[in-house]
């Protein structure tokens, strides 16, 4: 590739994101660009984070049902470096992990009678959608219910593992981070989205502060503490940090897209404006990195093949921000044209050559679906 990894690299996220000190998150995301050479590889070292990670996204979902017990203990024993869970609430409060709110794919919610008259329809960011939602159950019962594979038509594989699994609350993956950490000798480091906190607020539900405080009584609130927050709504992450100290990175949809407070509020931006080196300084300004679509890393033409890379990776590294892009995965579905191999759109395509062509960008992590892949494909990127 074009863009190699520049030297250096490592001092970002090691002085941004592995709590290097509370000053480094005191100001704006530029201080920690500052930091240089062994300070910044020492932090790193120190916390166990190497550069790039590599981020089990839902866990180890292109194998186990996602955001399951079974999914985040697989990614962690593959050796992902991060763990990923989205939060959503239920009726009475409690914080639970699904992608979505809408839990009709990902249960067996629907072959349970009593729960028929649940079914609705809602519209959640501007999106009209039919099927069963978190906030409509107590947590009582939604742990009546058993996990199961999202996309089974792509990872028919996976179905072998439905129902062996409830729903998780947060409260239970914070336990088991801190039992796995203790067992490993380590801590283990956590990457937790605020799914549409906008609508949730609305609800009474608001996100933010019920997971500081659950945070808190885990010690995970402090700038150096394993824990990254990250939303799509730039405003939850503000909030979020008036509230505690984590490293927060700001999730980035489609160029064309606003995210849905900017909507809300009426603010005219959309992703394309904030990812402008104007739209980076602001990002900077409240949190510490930006999480695009590989997409906008490297771009794909209208047959669907890669393109040359674009200047994200240089003009957020330029406003003191690491990259945690989203989302790796390993199936010809997900990828680029050129990456793919064979007619089989779930078979595997050459997943290791397109993780390595985004990581080679400079990239400062990345979340994947495979873990497995990606840290093969990073092995190569940490030698140098």
């Amino acid at each position: 590739m074009q863009n190699r990894q520049q030297p250096g690299r490592r001092t970002l996220l090691g002085a941004a994101a592995l709590g290097a000190g509370a000053a480094v998150f005191g100001g704006a995301g530029q201080a920690y660009a500052r930091q240089t050479g062994a300070q910044g590889a020492g932090a790193a070292a120190a916390h166990g984070l190497p550069v790039p990670l590599i981020i089990g996204h839902r866990g180890a979902s292109g194998y186990r049902p996602e955001h399951t017990l079974g999914s985040y203990q697989l990614a962690l024993d593959m050796g992902a470096d991060v763990i990923e869970q989205d939060l959503v609430p239920t009726k009475d409060g409690h914080l639970v992990c699904r992608h979505e709110n809408d839990i009709t794919a990902t249960t067996d919610v629907s072959a349970h009678p009593e729960f028929a008259d649940r079914k609705t329809t809602k519209t959640v960011d501007g999106v009209k959608l039919t099927g069963w939602f978190t906030e409509d159950f107590t947590l009582a019962e939604l742990k009546t219910l058993r996990a199961k594979e999202r996309i089974p038509g792509t990872r028919q594989h996976n179905t072998l593992y439905d129902g062996q699994w409830t729903v998780p609350t947060f409260e239970e993956v914070l336990e088991w981070a801190e039992r796995e950490g203790r067992k490993r000798g380590r801590r283990v480091w956590l990457h937790t989205e605020t799914k549409h906190p906008t609508y949730f607020r609305k609800l009474g539900l608001a996100l933010e502060e019920r997971l500081a405080r659950a945070l808190r009584a885990h010690g995970r609130h402090r700038a150096d503490a394993p824990q990254f927050l990250e939303s799509f709504e730039p405003s939850s992450l503000q909030r979020l940090g008036r509230l505690v100290g984590c490293p927060r990175i700001v999730l980035l949809d489609s160029p064309d897209t606003r995210p849905w407070d900017f909507v809300e509020a009426g603010d005219p931006r959309t992703v394309a404006d904030l990812i402008k080196p104007s739209g980076l300084r602001w990002i900077a300004g409240f949190a510490q990195g930006i999480g695009p679509a590989l997409d906008q890393i490297i771009p794909r033409d209208a047959s669907g093949k890669s393109g040359a890379p674009t200047s994200l990776v240089k003009d957020a590294h330029a406003a003191g921000l690491v990259l945690h892009p989203y989302t790796g995965r390993n199936e010809n579905t997900f990828l680029p044209t050129d990456y793919r191999r064979g007619t089989d759109p779930n078979a595997y395509g050459d997943a290791l050559g397109y993780f390595r062509a985004c990581l080679a960008t400079g990239l400062d992590g990345m979340f994947s679906d495979n873990p497995d892949t990606a840290l093969l494909a990073a092995a190569e990127f940490r030698k140098r």
